[in-house]
């Protein structure tokens, strides 16, 4: 996909949009409680609400490195970080992954 073009910027505000939706509906899961009603998926959240805003911003400020790098970040937090949560002991997943 070309940097730049317009499919590129509405692929991209459709993925932070996106983004953000998921990030902002995670506050309704409460599943692990670790601190209050709080669990780890939320550290990851907040995340993706600071960052995704920061890398458009980067766009428009055409600070094209920083753009870069934010969205590899928020792309790596989202998939990893993620992927880690899900697999925590006691989650579906880690009982498919690993087994009992």
């Amino acid at each position: 996909l070309p940097k730049g073009t317009p499919r590129h910027r509405a692929m991209g505000y459709v993925w932070v949009a996106l983004m953000l939706v998921i990030a902002i509906s995670s506050f309704w899961i409460q599943q692990i409680r670790l601190i209050g009603p709080f669990s780890p998926i939320h550290i990851l959240s907040i995340l993706v609400l600071v960052t995704a805003p920061l890398a458009v911003w980067y766009a428009h400020t055409h600070r094209v490195a920083a753009h870069r790098g934010a969205m590899i970040k928020l792309y790596v937090f989202a998939l990893v970080g993620a992927g880690i949560f899900t697999l925590l002991p006691g989650r579906i997943m880690h009982t498919v992954v690993f087994g009992q």
